[in-house]
Parts: structure tokens; C-alpha cells; sequence
């Protein structure tokens, strides 16, 4: 019996450890999940086990190496990203994986701009809100005045992804996705390192730059696979529609974060667009992606509880509320702000706490939540279209299950085609279609994601 031809992907999310197989027409065969327990760091903090995740990793593969039914071809991973992996010369991993989450100390980070320039200037100059260890560069300058004896031990600094791949080919290398996001590291006007990179002499210590679509062929177990150099998880799950699609778009990301990507608008940052929490991700080739985001999803979760708390609902009660058109009207006759948000920074009207006093349901004040929640919504996506010529939205993510947000968005972008996709390979199918020569076409999209035209709603206001 012939071997099924597979491709292996690791995707490597912050709770989520996920294991995939596609057959050579992206077709999912195989998917496991787990979460790994957390280590800490040597102040305490908690941290990505690496170890563990090794271990998780490699046992996988050697598991499908064995199996009777599969021929692995090749192995990529996409992962969260700000995570560095420092090396010292023999290869030895010299620090844990730090937590981006983890606080930087405010002098390192008072040298750092005393040094190099304004919080603004970088920001603009290297398209990244400035937000301490989520800029991973700044993580090597801190290692540098905060721990210079391992500083001085490290040969190289990979990120997560490229650490992966490395497990596999004992290569070193960079790419640009990983580069990219918000680490601090890329002028993307000089289209190079930022001088500071030079100046603290950390370029040293940052692999050579390869194609996110490079590989590496290897012999393993005298079985010979290609070995995918990783991705970063944002521009992975960006990847499936910028091959499939010709026209432009915006790809709106919902979950935890509320992310707006436009690959098709490439206007440097300004002062403003970063006070509005606007970014660059970065495309496979190097070229810029508009993005901006806010905390949606863990705001909502925050309010949805005290909702239900509030009005003796069980948590998940809110999965079933379906939009309401006169509820919507008349909420919409008196608009005005109820909800005091805890986790968004974004600039809107500050109260000194939320009244609820002023709905008799739960449908209706969730209504509210939501009204407000896309208020912000729409102002973070009109940054990211900017003056570009976006005619299409793509919506994907935990929300597209929410009935209320999607005929909210087919109401306010009536002008626009709006599309619900749902896929639950997300940022793993990118990684699997990067390391491949396959042609897809428009068609693709349909097959697998689900593909649904919102219809605007026609509202008497």
C-alpha cells in the first residue's frame, strides 16, 4: 500500500500547542491540540516551558516518522511572536523563553530612548506601539545592561519560529515575518535594521536573513524531508488569502485581539497612528502590512461576565443572543456611552463606572456592549484602509460566531463586501503553504474557509 505524502506543521500559540497533517491539497488529515504546563523564569515569572514544548514537538514527529500510513515530506511552524531564543556558541540554550507579557524595568527602558531617541520616534520609525518586552529587540538591549555577563555569551538570537526549525537543521537563520512584528528591530523606511541594532552592536548577534519561503533539505532517519525556516503566526494566517486573492483587502483577525490587516496599503506610520495603537506586520517578501488592533476580545469577555452576573445569567448565556433590529433602533435613538471598558487604551469618552440600571435585559444591554465594542471597531479598521483601495473585508476568528458583531459589520461597512470566513487552521495552513510550490486560485478560499457574503441589513433610521 502507498504512503500518504504529508506536510508536518507545528503552530504554537501562547495557551494552544496544535500538531497538523496536510495532504499535498492543504487538506487537513490529522490535528491534535494540548496545552503545556507553564515554568518560570528567574524572577518568578511564568514563562514557556521549552524544554517541554521540545520534547511535545519531537515526540510528534518521530510518532508520524513511524507510522504505517504517512510519508512526511516536509515540516514547517508557525508561532507567537516577540520570543527570542539566545544561543551560546555550542548551540546551548543560555536563558528561558521570557515571558513578552513579563514588565521591563523602567531604567533600562529610560537609557534605551535617553540613547536612541524618543518613545515616539522609534515607534514611528520602526512601526511598533512601544510596549517593552512585546518589542523583542528591546529584550536584547535589556539582556545587554541587565545581564551582560550571559550577553556576552550569546552567538545568536533566534526567534521562536526560527529556534524550531533549528531543532530540526542546526541552522541559524532570520526571516522577515518574525522581524517584523512589533520587535523594534526594522526600520521600514530604510528598509533595513534600525541604527540602533548597529549602534548597541546587536546585529552581531542576529542570524543572515533568508525568504520566509526558504527551506532546508535534510536526511532524517535516512528519510529526506524539507525544512521549513518557520513563520510568524499573524502573517501566516494572512498568507491563505494574499495568494488566492488578487483584489485588495483587509483581513479583519478577531479573538483575543481584535486585529486589522491591510496588505495592500504601504504609507509609512505617523505620529497619530501610533497614539491609535496602528503597526506593521510584515509579508513574506519583506513588504509592509498595515495593521491596527485593540484588546476586543478580552474586553468583552471581562463585561460579558459581569452581564451575567449581573443579571443571573449562566456564563455562555451570551453565545445565543441573536441581533435584534428594533432593540438595536431604539438603543440607537438615546447612543451614549454605559460601559466603562477596563483593558482598551484607545481614546473615547471615560466614565466613572458602568450603569447597567439603565437596561431590563441582558439582550439589551448586551446590545449596548456591543454598539460600543464597534465603535471602536470601525475606527480601527478605517486606519488600517487608510487611503487604499480596499473593497473587500474578510472576517475571521472567534467573532464570526457572534450573530450581533457580524450584522453590525455588514451594517456599518455597507459599502464593502463583507465576508465571514471560518477556518480553524488559521496561521498553520500559511505554514504549510509557504514551504510549497503549489499554485492555488480564488476557488481556494471557498473550499476551505467556509466562505459567507454578510447581507447589509436594511434599517429605517
Amino acid at each position: 500500500m502507498s504512503k500518504k505524502k504529508v506536510n508536518i506543521v507545528f503552530d504554537i500559540g501562547k495557551t494552544n500547542k496544535k500538531f497538523f497533517l496536510f495532504d499535498k491539497n492543504y487538506k487537513e488529515v490529522v490535528r491534535e491540540y494540548t496545552e503545556l504546563p507553564l515554568t518560570t523564569d528567574e524572577d518568578n515569572y511564568p514563562t514557556e516551558d521549552l524544554a517541554a514544548l521540545q520534547h511535545w514537538i519531537k515526540d510528534n514527529f518521530n510518532a508520524i516518522l513511524d507510522h504505517a500510513e504517512y510519508e512526511v515530506k516536509a515540516i514547517n511552524f508557525s508561532t507567537y511572536g516577540a520570543s527570542f531564543v539566545h544561543l551560546d556558541q555550542k548551540g546551548n540554550v543560555l536563558t528561558p523563553l521570557y515571558n513578552y507579557t513579563k514588565p521591563m524595568d523602567e531604567e533600562i527602558l529610560d537609557l534605551f530612548y535617553e540613547k536612541h531617541g524618543s518613545k515616539l520616534k522609534i515607534a514611528r520609525e520602526t512601526a511598533s506601539p512601544q510596549a517593552g518586552m512585546l518589542n523583542s529587540g528591546l529584550q536584547l538591549f535589556w539582556l545587554k545592561y541587565k545581564h551582560p555577563e550571559i550577553f556576552r555569551k550569546i552567538r545568536y538570537s533566534l526567534h521562536l519560529p526560527q529556534y524550531l526549525s533549528y531543532l530540526f537543521t542546526g541552522i541559524c537563520v532570520s526571516e522577515f515575518t518574525s522581524i517584523g512584528c512589533h520587535t523594534n528591530l526594522w526600520d521600514y523606511d530604510k528598509a533595513d535594521y534600525h541604527d540602533w541594532v548597529y549602534e548597541e552592536e546587536i546585529d552581531a548577534l542576529l542570524p543572515p536573513i533568508v525568504p520566509t519561503s526558504a527551506s532546508i533539505n535534510t536526511s532524517y532517519r535516512n528519510k529526506k524531508i524539507k525544512i521549513g525556516v518557520g513563520i510568524h503566526d499573524s502573517s501566516s494566517a494572512l498568507l491563505p488569502y494574499i495568494l488566492s486573492k488578487k483584489e485588495p483587502f483587509l483581513l479583519l483577525s478577531t479573538g483575543t485581539w481584535s486585529i486589522s490587516l491591510n496588505p495592500f496599503n504601504d504609507e509609512s506610520l505617523t505620529d497619530e497612528d501610533i497614539e491609535n495603537n496602528c503597526l506593521n506586520y510584515m509579508r513574506i517578501d519583506g513588504k509592509r502590512v498595515k495593521a491596527s488592533r485593540f484588546f476586543m476580545g478580552n474586553e468583552y469577555k471581562i463585561q460579558v461576565e459581569k452581564l451575567c452576573a449581573y443579571y443571573g445569567k449562566e456564563y455562555g448565556f451570551h453565545r445565543e443572543v441573536q441581533f435584534d433590529q428594533d432593540l438595536y433602533l431604539r438603543l440607537m435613538k438615546n447612543k451614549n456611552i454605559y460601559f466603562r471598558f477596563e483593558g482598551i487604551i484607545l481614546k473615547r469618552k471615560m466614565i466613572s463606572e458602568t450603569d447597567l440600571k439603565s437596561f431590563t435585559t441582558f439582550e439589551e444591554a448586551y446590545h449596548q456592549l456591543m454598539i460600543e465594542l464597534m465603535d471602536l471597531q470601525i475606527h480601527t479598521i478605517k486606519n488600517a484602509i487608510g487611503n487604499s483601495d480596499v473593497e473587500n473585508i474578510y472576517i475571521d476568528g472567534g467573532f464570526t460566531d457572534n450573530d450581533v458583531f457580524m450584522k453590525l459589520m455588514s451594517h456599518h461597512f455597507q459599502h464593502y463586501n463583507v465576508m465571514s470566513t471560518h477556518s480553524p487552521l488559521g496561521s498553520a495552513l500559511g505554514a504549510s503553504m509557504v514551504i510549497s510550490n503549489k499554485k492555488i486560485d480564488e476557488t481556494f478560499l471557498q473550499q476551505h474557509y467556509q466562505m459567507k457574503v454578510l447581507q447589509p441589513l436594511i434599517l429605517n433610521l
